[in-house]
């Protein structure tokens, strides 16, 4: 009986009622817990949590029934205060507000927000004049959620209400941007949260003074040792043309990537002492004074109207209506950073931002501090490549015969893939190609991984260490991809139609090469022993990226569940939540897209080539003077992608005897007999292959790329004569254009 009772219990506490959103994390507040606390004792993801809190989904069995208890426990503790007196009304239709009160206009009647009576005050010229109402979180599926408060019934709606606002610091309660706009004749600078700022600024110099005296906008450092980001703000073309600035860039000024020298607006700074940075007034301009001690003067701007936020990353950020980008880089800059840039410059600095080069010494005999060597920082010098690393052009080569190419001995090639087969007759009999794309490739494989922190030392005749970060020249030709060891066991594969591990066209090794460090590991793990003749390697060695990786993972996964993906979901329903999933939220599916971005153009920026300036091969770039640039690094981590899908492919063909035909970079592909993933992967009881191909939002795992016809596939190869043509570059939308040739 007891038994019976227990289900009934259960089945009871799995349609418990819980509190609305709000009232979730007020609870948790008041008890002193964070999200990752309730999240561990729950054990679930954080971000699963943070959902709950949101309201963008809810709790399900056996979860349910643990976070309702913990809740009712809390509400014991700490009851809910006594609601206000204000009455709060229900809906408002956009009519005029009576004269002692704002007046709220909102863009979206069926969302619009309650908002309560407050006392009409005089504004200063530097006082919020706009900020939106407390509204209930929705799901992101519904319409917009949009609310505002403007003193003028004119006003263009404000953010919606869960933007993020600004942080707890008094110096930056603004948040860390504002997008500038002119209505009406006057400036208005809509900040994140919905607030919006009256601008007294006439010019560009005052502006500046504007921004770092009175707009309270900026972002907290990270780390101890770090820096205090720099105030953003975004001009909108009203905005460039009240401050005297084209709303557009001639031809020669795109090429250029700035604005003469001699335009009017830089005199006007020069003459107020302002500096800008070697790159001129271009789209992300700089606009300092050098710094008095830890007194930094720096203003950050943006332009879209310039090509500053890029299409291919950005999507249509650029058009959108200036509450609405406040919103959009307020969520990126508080998951990710305030902008610095373009995503790869972002995601550059970022990894300096979590490790600054120096920090406070201890307390010297006369009580002073001195900067030193932060830990587990690249350091403030940067140091030289070994000649292997070093891209064709470097100094170190200079001496080397003008057209001499060199070779796998000579110089490390770790890419992604970009290879292909003709499918088998059994594959052809199938009737799909499916395609798979792990999610956030890059970054899975930059976690937890040891690279090297200072100069690379040369050794002769070295001993093989896994563990030691570094290139080393090995012949890997021996490795028999139809008999490797998957585990501790050895198994017998179909060699012909796998890639080799070892090149990026997924060519078997002729001979010596040169490889990084996860590269030539892999070979030992595949049951191969492995003799180097000579390596650089890096002794002085650190998990730089960890830190890098753990942000960049949080602002995605956070970002999807925004959108409604879960990082908890089956399989079946993580394919129904990805299932246009972009179109829940286009704003943050701008934000997730940035995201991805950061990912790959911070780890490009590591092995930043020239950009014109008249350089020639031999003389220095100015990109070579920074400490982060560190090709070891990104070719480690290249690596170490590659070798991960490999193993994920090993995985599947030792269990199901399945081969891919293509692949691309991060994305494979598979010849199946069904439409979906869930066709040919070898989910048990909604549990993956271990090692193999898994469905999910967390990076490393796979989402559902595309799926066209065996019909199709062959067509296009037949058009262009090409039985390898790549398959994986056009599998999302089976769109082939005569332009194509398979390169």
């Amino acid at each position: 009986m007891s038994e019976l009772f227990d289900a009934v219990d259960a089945l009871i506490a799995s349609r418990a009622t819980l509190p609305p959103p709000a009232e979730r994390k007020r609870l948790r507040a008041a008890h002193g817990l964070t999200i990752d606390e309730v999240a561990t004792a729950l054990k679930v993801r954080r971000a699963t949590v943070s959902g709950w809190e949101s309201g963008k989904t809810e709790p399900r069995p056996p979860e349910r029934d643990a976070y309702a208890r913990l809740l009712k426990q809390l509400a014991e503790l700490y009851p809910a205060p006594e609601e206000s007196a204000v009455p709060v009304p229900a809906t408002f239709t956009g009519a005029p507000a009576p004269a002692e009160a704002p007046t709220l206009s909102t863009g979206s009647a069926p969302e619009a927000a309650a908002m309560t009576a407050t006392e009409n005050t005089q504004t200063p010229a530097s006082a919020p004049v706009a900020a939106a109402a407390p509204a209930a979180e929705t799901h992101p599926a519904s319409a917009a959620r949009t609310s505002s408060m403007s003193r003028r019934p004119a006003a263009k709606k404000a953010a919606p209400a869960n933007t993020p606002a600004g942080g707890t610091d008094p110096r930056f309660e603004n948040g860390p941007l504002a997008v500038l706009d002119v209505e009406d004749g006057k400036v208005l600078a809509y900040c994140t949260g919905g607030l919006v700022l009256d601008v007294p600024a006439k010019s560009l110099p005052s502006l500046v003074d504007w921004t770092l005296k009175e707009a309270k906008l900026g972002q907290p450092k990270f780390v101890g040792p770090g820096k205090d980001a720099d105030p953003l703000i975004v001009l909108t073309a009203a905005a460039l043309e009240r401050y005297g600035l084209p709303a557009t860039l001639t031809q020669e000024e795109r090429v250029a990537g700035r604005i003469p020298e001699g335009h009017k607006v830089i005199k006007q700074l020069t003459r107020a002492d302002w500096q800008l940075t070697k790159r001129g007034f271009g789209p992300w301009a700089r606009i300092y004074r050098p710094a008095k001690g830890s007194d930094r003067q720096c203003v950050q701007l943006c332009i879209p109207s310039w090509n500053a936020l890029d299409t291919r990353h950005w999507g249509e950020a650029g058009q959108l209506a200036p509450a609405e980008l406040a919103r959009l880089l307020g969520v990126y800059a508080s998951r990710v950073m305030t902008p610095r840039g373009s995503t790869a410059v972002t995601g550059l600095e970022l990894m300096t931002a979590l490790h600054p080069a120096t920090r406070a010494s201890e307390p010297d005999a006369d009580g002073k501090r001195h900067s030193e060597h932060n830990p587990g920082s690249l350091g403030k010098d940067p140091v030289d490549p070994a000649p292997c690393e070093a891209p064709d052009g470097h100094p170190l080569l200079a001496d080397l015969p003008r057209f001499h190419v060199r070779g796998p001995a000579e110089k490390l090639f770790e890419e992604a893939y970009d290879w292909a087969r003709p499918m088998t007759d059994a594959e052809c009999t199938l009737r799909h190609l499916v395609g798979l794309d792990v999610n956030m490739a890059f970054a899975a494989g930059a976690n937890g991984l040891p690279v090297g922190i200072g100069a690379p030392t040369h050794v002769k005749n070295p001993v093989f260490d896994p563990k030691l970060p570094g290139s080393w020249l090995v012949d890997l030709s021996h490795v028999d991809l139809s008999k490797v060891k998957v585990g501790k066991d050895w198994v017998e594969l179909d060699g012909s139609l796998l890639p080799s591990p070892f090149t990026p066209k997924g060519e078997a090794p002729t001979g010596p090469a040169w490889y990084a460090t996860p590269t030539v590991a892999y070979a030992v793990e595949l049951g191969y022993d492995v003799a180097p003749t000579e390596a650089w390697v890096r002794r002085e060695n650190a998990r730089y990226l960890d830190g890098w990786y753990n942000r960049l993972r949080d602002a995605y996964l956070a970002t999807m569940a925004d959108l409604g993906v879960d990082a908890d979901l089956s399989p079946e329903d993580f394919l129904a939540a990805m299932d246009g999933y972009k179109g829940r939220d286009p704003q943050m599916a701008i934000v997730a897209s940035a995201i991805k971005a950061t990912v790959k153009g911070g780890l490009g920026k590591l092995r930043e080539r020239p950009r014109g300036e008249g350089w020639r091969p031999g003389e220095p770039w100015r990109a070579l003077a920074r400490p982060t640039w560190r090709p070891d690094i990104r070719a480690a981590v290249i690596s170490r992608t590659r070798i991960n899908l490999h193993r994920k492919i090993v995985k599947h063909a030792a269990f199901t005897n399945q081969y891919p035909i293509a692949i691309l970079s991060d994305c494979v592909v598979y010849a199946a007999v069904g439409e979906t993933p869930l066709d040919f992967l070898p989910y048990r009881e909604g549990k993956p292959l271990p090692g193999g191909f898994k469905l999910g939002v967390n990076p490393g795992l796979v989402k559902w790329e595309g799926t066209q016809s065996v019909l199709w596939g062959e067509e296009v190869r037949e058009r262009f004569n090409a039985p390898e043509l790549n398959l994986a570059r056009y599998i999302k939308d089976g769109n082939v254009t005569d332009d194509d040739n398979g390169e």
